[in-house]
């Protein structure tokens, strides 16, 4: 079996990453990842260690890019305070990493308007062959490429806490 190494240098750390050539999982044993920030406006995610950043990535928004989340189908990608809850090695898009939206308030706002708050936001893996062009063609999801997806996936646990800034 043939490993493959990939370095992430970030804030003067290398990461590194290691992985089976033909398998999307790899192996991360770097420092602990203990918060994701998403800053909508720059399309970018960081990845943190502490205060210490260790990875950075172009990503993908939802069809909608003004604003938070409210309701489905509204195409927007949610902004607040969530964490990772769940992971999916089987997803259509590579590998996902779930995001715990709607919360409380979420809920509790389109509740009062009689809207349905919608859900199954993730980070994941770049689009499929069929779906829309652009910049920002997510149904409110949080895209990478595939590959950075294998790091992004390996590096970050359930548990996690994620802000998602505008």
């Amino acid at each position: 079996m043939t490993v493959h190494r990939r370095s992430l240098l970030a804030g003067g750390a290398a990461l590194t990453l290691a992985a089976c050539s033909s398998s999307k999982f790899k192996t991360y044993n770097g420092p602990e990842v203990t918060r994701l920030q998403v800053v909508k406006n720059r399309r970018r995610l960081y990845i943190f260690n502490y205060k210490e950043l260790l990875a950075e990535y172009k990503i993908h928004l939802g069809n909608n890019t003004q604003g938070p989340k409210q309701f489905r189908g509204d195409g927007k990608t949610p902004e607040g305070a969530y964490v990772v809850d769940r992971r999916n090695p089987r997803s259509s898009f590579h590998l996902s990493l779930g995001i715990s939206y709607p919360n409380e308030a979420d809920r509790a706002y389109a509740a009062a308007l009689g809207r349905d708050p919608g859900g199954d936001i993730f980070i994941h893996g770049d689009r499929r062959p069929d779906d829309p062009r652009g910049k920002d063609w997510t149904a409110g999801c949080i895209a990478v490429k595939d590959k950075q997806m294998e790091d992004i996936y390996a590096m970050v646990r359930t548990g996690t806490p994620i802000d998602i800034h505008p």
